[in-house]
């Protein structure tokens, strides 16, 4: 990058807050995605949209590409710099801009952590819900910007449910400001929407509206057993279909228990094959209603044991224990491979059972969790890098899970984006008419291609496993 232009971004931020060495471009090329590593020439971190906006303009001048980054706790490779340019981050960009308690919003900059977001509004009984696994570390950005879902997804939906309006820097340096605190609005497209889960690959996000509800009064947690994956799915489907929508339904292997085990003690039995994590919130009488069913529909569909938490400690401590299995399972091996196929809630002993024979078939150790109120899976791949032959076999297994899921009636993403690692994927989701729309929308927004460039649309589509149907 020429020196005249390293001198404009200082002109714009500030030298302290340009990062040039080799250190601080390393630790900016990567993210949480295993074997995707590319160096930036450059880190900015602007301190407000008008900055992100002369930035942008200079870029696009120049054609250089921007990658805007959180906490890069991506899981697709979405925030690497995959052609070098500028890493944007946002740790001056931070904070709480406005509380409307009239209008329950929040409005918040790109760089505010989520679980902060969710601690503050708490104290005053409202309730932000989406909350990823990464909660604790990821920012508010990096989930609109990736659509996040998480482990309340079931019953309260995902980030863009409660995303209401969004200040962004549009690759020509133009700010646009979308939605806003209104119950409606219907005025033209709904750009809002299309900019969130659209990965950095269209403008820049610099601050957010979004919506909280009231506080639920009380909640209460509970845990079934099962010796066969077929007996957990079937209760899975029997508590929706009894109508109850709990906020919480997620399903753990026998292999991501015993990761799980190992790694907190805190007494999960490691001799079943299945294990159920559901919760419940709202009016005291609902939820006891609702968890007790649970239970009830738990015991009749097989489960060898159930159990309600005492209090909310132990609530905790089980809801923990989902939230680190992917911790857990890094644990195991030098190199962990998360992936996130989604299928029908009735299809998921299908898919499971599909993801064992797979993983036997390459000679591979994938566990399985994830959000089985939603049918949104998590097979693991614990592997090593350093292994070439077993990561080629990784990427062909890997493969005839999305064909899987998508026989089933699935996708090949359910939370974490398409980034880089799921590009070569995405046509097999959406085909070429699909793709060829998106590509026109990328176009119409980027023409200079300056906007995380490389995301979302690969140079070429795999080809595509040929399996029988499942149906």
């Amino acid at each position: 990058m020429d020196q005249h232009i390293i001198q404009e971004f200082i002109n714009i931020v500030g030298e302290k807050n340009v990062k040039m060495t080799t250190a601080q471009l390393l630790a900016y090329s990567y993210d949480a995605t295993a074997n995707y590593q590319a160096l930036p020439d450059c880190v900015l971190s602007p301190r407000n949209t008008e900055e992100v906006s002369e930035i942008v303009k200079i870029c696009n001048e120049h054609k250089i590409p921007i990658v805007p980054r959180g906490s890069g706790s991506n899981l697709a490779a979405g925030t690497v710099p995959n052609s070098g340019g500028v890493v944007l981050l946002f740790n001056h960009m931070n904070k709480i801009v406005d509380f409307d308690k009239e209008n329950l919003t929040i409005t918040v900059q790109p760089g505010v952590i989520t679980a902060d977001i969710c601690s503050f509004v708490e104290k005053e009984n409202l309730f932000y819900p989406p909350d990823p696994s990464s909660m604790k570390i990821s920012t508010i950005g990096g989930n609109i910007c990736e659509n996040s879902g998480g482990l309340r997804g079931l019953k309260y939906g995902v980030t863009k449910d409660y995303v209401k309006g969004l200040t962004a820097v549009l690759p020509n340096g133009e700010i646009l400001k979308t939605g806003g605190k209104l119950a409606k609005d219907v005025a033209g497209y709904d750009l809002t929407a299309l900019l969130v889960g659209s990965e950095g690959t269209l403008a820049v996000i610099t601050e957010i509206i979004l919506k909280l509800v009231p506080l639920p009064k009380t909640k209460m947690t509970g845990i079934a057993y099962f010796n066969s994956l077929e007996a957990s799915a079937k209760t899975v489907s029997s508590i929706i279909a009894n109508k109850i929508i709990p906020v919480t339904l997620e399903f753990l292997d026998k292999k991501t228990i015993e990761a799980v085990e190992q790694f907190m003690k805190i007494g999960l039995s490691t001799e079943v094959e299945a294990m159920l994590i559901f919760e419940q919130d709202g009016d005291l009488a609902a939820v006891e209603h609702d968890v007790n069913e649970m239970t009830r529909i738990a015991n009749e569909n097989g489960a060898i044991f159930t159990k309600i938490a005492n209090d909310e400690a132990e609530a905790d401590k089980l809801k923990t224990a989902r939230r680190v299995a992917l911790s857990a399972l890094s644990r195991l091996r030098p190199t962990t491979i998360l992936e996130d196929a989604t299928v029908p809630r009735s299809e998921i002993a299908k898919m499971v059972n599909k993801i064992d024979e797979i993983a036997k078939k390459y000679n591979l150790s994938i566990a399985t969790f994830g959000h089985a109120g939603d049918g949104n899976l998590h097979p693991t791949c614990v592997t090593d890098v350093r292994d070439q032959d077993e990561l080629n076999r990784v990427e062909l297994a890997f493969s005839e899970i999305f064909e899987e899921a998508l026989l089933l009636g699935g996708t090949i993403t359910g939370e974490h984006g398409v980034g880089e690692m799921k590009a070569p994927y995405l046509e097999w989701k959406i085909g070429e008419a699909g793709l060829n729309i998106m590509k026109g929308i990328k176009k119409a927004f980027d023409p200079n291609n300056i906007m995380n460039p490389g995301k979302v649309f690969a140079k070429e589509t795999k080809k595509r496993v040929v399996l029988q149907s499942v149906r």
